[in-house]
């Protein structure tokens, strides 16, 4: 129930202005009678535009007999309006006895004429002028006369309904007051089953995920009282370090206590872990041999545990927890973006997420330990939560908590370091110990012109978990969340953002849009759907996955969700399905034909055999792959536009679509704003099988060409709206319609591909 404005009621009662019962008793001074019958009329505007006066009829006298056939508008009334009163013929022949007594005689209506208007305005309350002319030559009166006694009549009906009404509304108002009173009382004293906390929070704005981050933050709480009351009272250090100011210490006073309460440390404390963290991460990213050995059969470097253990002096945790396992990886590349940008992107969650689609799936600062300088963030420091994904729901999410650290090295060298902390898993949410991170992140040197180099490392310690059988050689090889995956997306992501900005993209890499705002709308548009796709076919807690399992062989998860407000996909019911395979093919031949317009018919139902043709073809890469398409599909019943987005880089390519409402794309092609066109995203997702990932098997076909070598895996994934109803509920025709989808494709697929037996 809403809070009811009690400051503007929706009707103003005008029937208590003292200023209004003046003026109108101005009128008949020095008419005793009258004048007291002038104070008790009830006044309303009227509907004219003009407004009107209620007509007294109560004040009568044996003698005088007053007609008002004037519009009475309130305080304001005017000297003309007193012109157009009627007066009698013995006052036009003694003008001089006018003047001096300054009032005029007037004559009221008689009970007949009165009474033939009644009947009249009962039947007709607005009569036309023929209607008017006739009464007043039935009843002796001028036209004048009648029309201002009908208007006066009319503002007496509305005011006495909106008196009633006005005593009604107030009543009504006074019971929700009342009532609103006694659920905010309720509320207030009302508590989370969850949490134990009030429920009232001040910002309606809350997000789900804050709301969460909350409930295990009270979680928390709880069990640090407890622990208190055993162990004893944590000590609550004030000492800083030279990094945070003073005043930067004052506004992370309840951060401290919170952090104290979360570590069992000083904040003191985990300044000294995150700095040896940036110590460990300086050396892992740039020591060689023995530390780092580099594979002869796959070309990329393994971590030499023994030496790790004896150059940083850490314990081999091996005997105590036999079920965790190590992955540890480096890689080096060149990335297309300003170095402050690219900090400024690691230390904010919401960029950091953008900038990784297809790795991360969740991220959220739960707080900042130490602000850094500003405006670059220079030494802050601050605890991360991240939900890690594949794009398959076959390979469960990664949650993990870490520490992440931002350090100047140097006036053209940067750093950003992750480390877990001790203990900090079990005490936020135990159900997590599954992941943590040994000091990982990336040192970033500037090469001016807009490059840097960037050395990543990913060392992570996992509970050892069973992995699906399909992606149990890619995670054995340590690259499904290595560095190479996180280094092939930045690169392609910071390249994709250097064609966006770009002003001078040849004609050939442009085709089909006119104008660069053209350009900008739709790979921007494009962004957002394979955005969205990357959030859709995850393992993430976002969605609840159903196995399907059809006679055909297919393994197939199914999901459905309600959109209820987001402007960016359809309203109603959505059903996702995703189904990964492998196929005997290697991932550039597969990624290539997926992304041909000209053999699309050969795998897509929705086509229905007929050719498909390119109206754009917009370049957002240097490999030819990387490229933003718009399709027509014509049939005997109607044509049908795609939107297309194709991504490829180092360790994935991606083959992203939807169809699209043709006006609406016209007009984003002309540069129009694309943010609330409504798109429903489908697409596949290829990676290597892994099998050249292996340490253990030698062979000599590794200098080949890629496309004799290994498999893919590759994940469908389509989407439908299934009931444009927001009330609506699933339905099993609609699960089976969409699953069919699936197998009807990859039957496409592997017979295009000559693999229906693979």
């Amino acid at each position: 129930m809403g809070v009811v404005d009690m400051t503007n009621p929706p009707t103003k009662d005008f029937f208590a202005s003292p200023a209004l019962s003046l003026s109108l008793a101005g009128i008949f001074r020095d008419t005793g009678a009258t004048a007291a019958a002038a104070a008790s009329m009830e006044v309303e505007e009227g509907d004219e535009g003009s407004g009107g006066g209620g007509e007294g009829e109560s004040g009568n006298k044996k003698d005088d007999t007053v007609e008002i056939s004037s519009e009475n508008s309130g305080p304001a009334r005017s000297r003309s309006e007193d012109d157009l009163l009627d007066h009698n013929d013995e006052d036009d022949d003694d003008a001089d006895k006018t003047q001096k007594k300054k009032r005029k005689k007037y004559h009221r209506h008689t009970a007949d004429q009165i009474r033939e208007m009644e009947a009249l305005f009962k039947e007709s309350p607005h009569p036309d002028e023929k209607q008017r002319q006739q009464l007043s030559k039935q009843l002796g009166l001028a036209p004048r006369q009648v029309k201002f006694w009908f208007q006066n009549r009319r503002t007496q009906i509305k005011a006495i309904q909106e008196r009633h009404e006005n005593s009604l509304l107030k009543q009504e108002m006074e019971k929700l007051r009342e009532e609103n009173k006694s659920m905010r009382e309720t509320i207030n004293k009302a508590c989370c089953i969850n949490c134990g906390l009030a429920t009232t929070a001040k910002d309606g704005s809350i997000t789900a995920e804050e709301q969460q981050l909350r409930i295990e933050n009270a979680k928390l709480k709880a069990e640090v009282e407890k622990l208190r009351r055993v162990i004893g009272k944590y000590p609550l250090g004030a000492s800083t370090t030279g990094s945070c100011s003073a005043e930067n210490d004052q506004e992370n006073r309840s951060s401290l206590d919170f952090y104290t309460g979360i570590f069992g440390l000083e904040k003191s404390r985990i300044m000294e872990i995150v700095n040896q963290a940036m110590e460990e991460l300086q050396k892992m990213a740039t020591a060689g041999e023995p530390l780092w050995v580099r594979s002869v059969e796959t070309d990329r470097e393994i971590l030499n545990y023994d030496e790790y253990v004896k150059v940083f002096s850490v314990d081999n945790l091996s005997n105590e927890r036999p079920k965790r396992s190590i992955e540890a990886s480096r890689e080096t590349g060149v990335v297309f973006v300003d170095l402050p940008r690219l900090v400024q992107s690691f230390m904010d969650a919401n960029q950091w997420k953008e900038m990784f689609p297809c790795i991360i799936s969740k991220a959220a600062t739960v707080d900042v330990i130490c602000h850094g300088e500003a405006p670059n963030k220079n030494g802050a420091v601050q605890l991360m939560f991240a939900e890690l994904q594949m794009l398959t729901p076959l390979v469960p999410t990664r949650e993990v908590y870490f520490v992440r650290y931002c350090k100047q090295l140097s006036a053209e060298e940067w750093a950003v370091v992750d480390v877990s902390i001790d203990k900090v898993e079990e005490n936020i949410d135990a159900s997590l110990v599954k992941c943590r991170k040994r000091p990982s992140g990336c040192i970033i040197q500037d090469k001016s012109n807009g490059h840097c180099k960037v050395i990543w490392v990913e060392h992570l310690e996992c509970q050892k978990s069973t992995v699906h059988t399909l992606y149990r050689t890619i995670f054995s090889g340590g690259l499904a969340f290595g560095a190479r995956h996180w280094m092939a997306t930045l690169q392609h992501q910071c390249e994709r953002l250097v064609f966006f900005m770009a002003t001078n993209v040849p004609t050939k890499d442009s085709t089909g849009v006119a104008t660069l705002a053209g350009r900008k709308s739709i790979l921007k548009l494009a962004q957002r759907m394979t955005w969205s796709f990357c959030h859709a076919i995850g393992a993430s807690s976002y969605h609840t996955w159903n196995k399907v399992t059809r006679k055909t062989g297919e393994d197939i998860r199914v999901s459905s969700r309600k959109n209820l407000n987001d402007p960016g996909e359809p309203l109603g019911v959505i059903v996702c399905a995703v189904s990964s395979v492998w196929l005997p093919v290697s991932p550039t031949i597969l990624f290539d034909f997926l992304r041909d317009e000209s053999r699309r018919n050969e795998w897509d139902i929705m086509s229905t055999g007929g050719p498909v043709q390119s109206i754009a073809n917009l370049a957002k890469g240097k490999d030819r792959g990387n490229a933003v398409t718009i399709q027509t599909m014509k049939s005997k019943e109607n044509s049908m536009w795609v939107l297309q987005d194709s991504c490829t880089n180092a360790f994935e390519s991606m083959v992203v679509f939807a169809p699209v409402d043709i006006t609406g794309i016209q007009s984003v092609i002309t540069g129009c704003d694309s943010s609330n066109m409504a798109i429903l995203p489908s697409g596949f997702s290829i990676l290597p099988d892994g099998l050249e990932s292996r340490p253990l098997v030698i062979t000599s076909r590794h200098k080949k060409s890629n496309d004799t070598e290994g498999g893919s895996l590759l994940t469908i994934a389509f989407q439908i709206l299934t009931n444009s109803s927001q009330t609506a509920k699933l339905t099993m025709e609609s699960v089976e319609s969409v699953n069919t989808i699936i197998s009807c494709t990859l039957r496409n697929i592997k017979t295009s591909l000559q693999c229906e037996d693979g």
